[in-house]
């Protein structure tokens, strides 16, 4: 088992180990310090198109590692406003630091970011590691 890492209380997070940060009307999102450790050296992050439209708890991209290929889930549906064109050279990024360099898509979701059914705070989410039912 990974260990649990860094989860900020700030971000709110899915079952399926994305984040998600309010930044006025859109939010980031990227992949949890757990689930970066979990998949190992990230070497390649596919993401969707400026201007794709999400669905909350669909698939949005790849994650490839040395170890495994992971889905990325939309932690809200929306339209993609963003991605972090940086990862395509320097998908390490991912590892390195994921709440921050390693951010993936920004999103102008349909609803207010603190109406997103099914996101857990910090503490549910940590909780939900410790439980090992993830």
């Amino acid at each position: 088992m990974s260990e649990i890492g860094e989860i900020p209380r700030e971000l709110q997070y899915s079952r399926e180990h994305e984040w998600m940060r309010a930044l006025g009307e859109e939010v980031e999102v990227g992949i949890t310090d757990y689930a970066a450790h979990a998949l190992g050296d990230v070497v390649f992050v596919e993401l969707p198109r400026v201007g794709a439209r999400l669905e909350q708890g669909k698939p949005f991209g790849v994650v490839e590692s040395v170890k495994s290929v992971s889905d990325l889930f939309a932690p809200v549906s929306g339209e993609v406003t963003a991605i972090n064109q940086t990862l395509e050279a320097s998908p390490e990024q991912v590892n390195e630091a994921p709440y921050a360099a390693g951010w993936m898509v920004r999103i102008r979701p349909d609803q207010p970011p603190g109406a997103a059914a099914g996101l857990l705070t910090a503490d549910d989410y940590r909780a939900m590691l410790e439980s090992g039912a993830h």
